[in-house]
């Protein structure tokens, strides 16, 4: 049997072991894909730390583009669009395989399949241990939603369609309308920035960015940010554009408690803030209920997305290739055998994205 290179966490935070696993034919509705390449989202850094828990061992890395390799029988022959995929196609995948038949998956939440299977999160199964992006090769199981990637979409700016911007327009579906609306964009790392692009290109009049640190602010400006400011200097800003009435949505990317408490006195009555960043344990929120209900405020919770989520994920980055730098965001690529290292650098405050790809 084959074998495939792989980055194995097991648990110890910063660690992560190279071995050599075996590479399984495909079974009924299954694919194999060669991984291409897999960007580090801020979950994986927060597994590799040590801040949040995952079954071990297993093969950190969900924001992967990979190439057909082998189809199992009966595996699809379409993607979501409707376009025929076959061997040697490049395509991204739905986070989680979904049965389509569960309680969740028929009351409109399939990434919560009560049989899913989630792609970076999964512990070694018998013949099941390729199912992360920090490997040479994939499994894609029965019930897997693909999306071939069209030629003109680079790896660097593909690889987060999966995570980054497909949560990004389930996040922005819960938001509501966006034209004429004032959207306040909490944290500005790659969520924030693809928040910016999205909520631009959907007509928002302001679109204020937040975050710490000035580079990122500044980036924020060239994927739409009409203002970019610091969590200080947020009140007055959205005092300044919104004639005093508030901001119309709320988007909290940070997962900062102290950020939500901050920002959500600055919600506009009928307000809708959407929670998205907080994906690890942290202290918890006292909330004032009379404030909510008297200001007609809406509080929703985003935890990654639905199928059709990632088509229009793809289909956005596609359009505006041309218009917002997504290729630029990932500062560097490592190869598989210095996994650590990346993980090491996508930890510092400098890069949006760092890559890993097999050599």
């Amino acid at each position: 049997m084959r074998s495939a290179l792989a980055a194995v966490f097991d648990g110890h935070a910063r660690r992560l072991t190279m071995q050599e696993l075996p590479v399984p034919e495909p079974r009924v509705g299954e694919m194999l894909v060669r991984v291409l390449g897999c960007t580090l989202c801020g979950s994986d850094l927060h597994s590799f730390a040590g801040r949040r828990k995952v079954p071990v061992p297993t093969i950190l890395g969900h924001e992967i583009v990979g190439e057909i390799a082998a189809l199992g029988d009966a595996a699809p022959l379409a993607d979501l669009a409707g376009e025929a995929i076959r061997i040697g196609d490049r395509v991204t995948w739905a986070i989680v395989a979904n049965c389509g038949e569960c309680f969740y998956c028929q009351r409109g939440l399939p990434q919560k399949c009560e049989r899913g299977v989630k792609y970076g999160h999964e512990p070694f199964a018998p013949g099941r241990e390729l199912s992360g992006g920090l490997a040479e090769h994939c499994l894609l199981v029965a019930g897997t939603q693909v999306v071939r990637l069209p030629d003109e979409l680079p790896l660097e700016a593909a690889c987060p369609a999966s995570c980054a911007t497909a949560t990004i327009v389930a996040a922005l579906e819960a938001a509501g309308d966006l034209r004429d609306r004032t959207v306040v964009v909490l944290g500005a790392g790659m969520l924030g920035l693809t928040a910016c692009a999205m909520a631009s290109v959907r007509g928002a009049t302001e679109v204020i960015a937040v975050d710490l640190r000035a580079e990122r602010r500044t980036l924020a400006c060239m994927f739409g940010a009409t203002l970019a400011v610091t969590l200080d200097a947020l009140p007055e800003a959205v005092a300044r554009v919104t004639g005093g009435h508030g901001a119309d949505v709320l988007l909290e990317l940070t997962g900062s408690p102290a950020v939500f408490q901050a920002a959500l006195p600055l919600a506009r009555l009928g307000g809708k803030t959407v929670l998205v960043g907080a994906v690890f344990p942290a202290a918890p929120v006292p909330l004032a209920l009379d404030q909510i209900v008297r200001r007609n405020l809406s509080v929703l919770g985003v935890h990654n997305y639905a199928p059709s989520h990632l088509l229009a994920a793809v289909r956005f980055l596609t359009d505006t290739r041309r218009r917002f730098p997504w290729a630029q965001l990932v500062g560097e690529w490592y190869p598989l055998s210095e996994a650590v290292e990346a993980f090491l650098a996508a930890s510092s405050t400098a890069p949006i994205r760092v890559g890993v790809r097999p050599v």
